[in-house]
């Protein structure tokens, strides 16, 4: 299994189309996450959705709005949707504290780094 992410946006409308993706992929949604940060001396989080892979693909997407909304007000009604969605798949939100993004030179030795922390936490199969 590979695991790719997939960046969206920080804005409102990336938000929703993160939101949209679980409930359209409702059925191959693996986890929800809400990634912790403290970045540029502010709190921020990065709520991914991890689907399964389509069919016999040996692709898992992690789809993330990194590090786009603050941890405080006036992102609540963006947590808030990611939560609604968490509720309405009966699926929990795991909480995991991770360093920002800015401490990494290249975005993909970031996501390197995130997936090697899902993999030793089993929160994504081992790559195969």
């Amino acid at each position: 299994m590979i695991q790719r992410f997939i960046e969206l946006g920080e804005g409102y409308s990336d938000i929703y189309e993160l939101v949209e993706l679980a409930r359209t992929n409702s059925n191959r949604v693996h986890r929800l996450l809400l990634l912790k940060t403290i970045s540029k001396n502010r709190e921020v989080v990065s709520p991914v959705v991890v689907l399964n892979a389509a069919g016999e693909g040996n692709l898992q997407p992690l789809y993330i709005c990194r590090e786009g909304i603050p941890a405080k007000d006036p992102s609540v009604k963006r947590l808030q949707l990611f939560e609604e969605i968490s509720e309405t798949l009966e699926i929990p939100i795991i909480p995991i504290e991770v360093k920002p993004s800015i401490d990494f030179n290249e975005k993909e030795l970031y996501y390197n780094y995130i997936i090697g922390i899902l993999r030793l936490n089993n929160l994504i199969p081992p790559l195969s």
